[in-house]
């Protein structure tokens, strides 16, 4: 097998796998921080304060995989 073509199976290897995992967090933050609303209105602000700031540092994981998809590409 050719370098180039080893090179991109790597990437897109490195970033399905490296997306898979913050796209399930988020996916469970945003359901869990629904229910968590749905049952106490009266805290939503400070329920979705905190589930905003935390799908932020689950996506920033998902940039990760990104770059080194990038490096592993173009390096």
């Amino acid at each position: 097998m050719e370098l180039e073509a080893i090179k991109s199976l790597a990437a897109a290897l490195a970033i399905a796998v490296g997306a898979l995992g913050p796209a399930l967090a988020i996916g469970i933050l945003a359901g869990k921080g629904m229910e968590a609303i749905g049952r106490n209105p009266e805290a939503a602000n400070k329920v979705q304060t905190a589930m905003i700031l935390s799908i932020a540092f689950a996506e920033a994981i998902a940039i990760y995989a990104l770059v080194v998809a990038l490096i592993i590409k173009f390096v």
